[in-house]
């Protein structure tokens, strides 16, 4: 007798740390241009500031696992590479990196606050 097989439907394991790691990136993106000094940051941000940020970005979405030891490195290694570029202000590159740094605990607690919710299910009686 042939047995049936059932395929599962549903969100694997990878496709869920990734969308994770783009919402913890764009967390961090909108925090840094809306949050508590958002205007001041629009202002100061230059063409390739945003270049920047959309690098660490795509990073975080490759990142197999984001962890804070890991979120450091990613935003190091991108400083490193635009600390070398002539039309940099380092002064402002420094500052950049250093708010881009303070959100790691933001994004945590966010990441936190999102879990999924389960249904509980009622317990019912019946009388006889």
């Amino acid at each position: 007798m042939a047995k049936k097989v059932v395929s599962k439907k549903g969100v694997s394991a990878k496709q869920v740390i990734g969308i994770g790691a783009g919402i913890a990136a764009l967390t961090a993106a909108a925090y840094v241009l809306f949050g508590p000094e958002g205007k001041k940051n629009r202002k100061a941000i230059r063409s390739w500031s945003v270049k920047m940020k959309g690098e660490i970005i795509e990073k975080f979405e490759n990142a197999k696992e984001l962890t804070e030891p890991v979120y450091h490195q990613i935003i190091d290694s991108v400083q490193a590479k635009y600390a070398k570029l002539k039309n940099v202000d380092q002064a402002e590159l420094a500052e950049t990196i250093a708010q881009m740094k303070k959100h790691w605990n933001l994004m945590k607690k966010e990441a936190q606050g999102k879990k999924p919710k389960t249904a509980k299910k009622k317990v019912v009686t019946k009388k006889k």
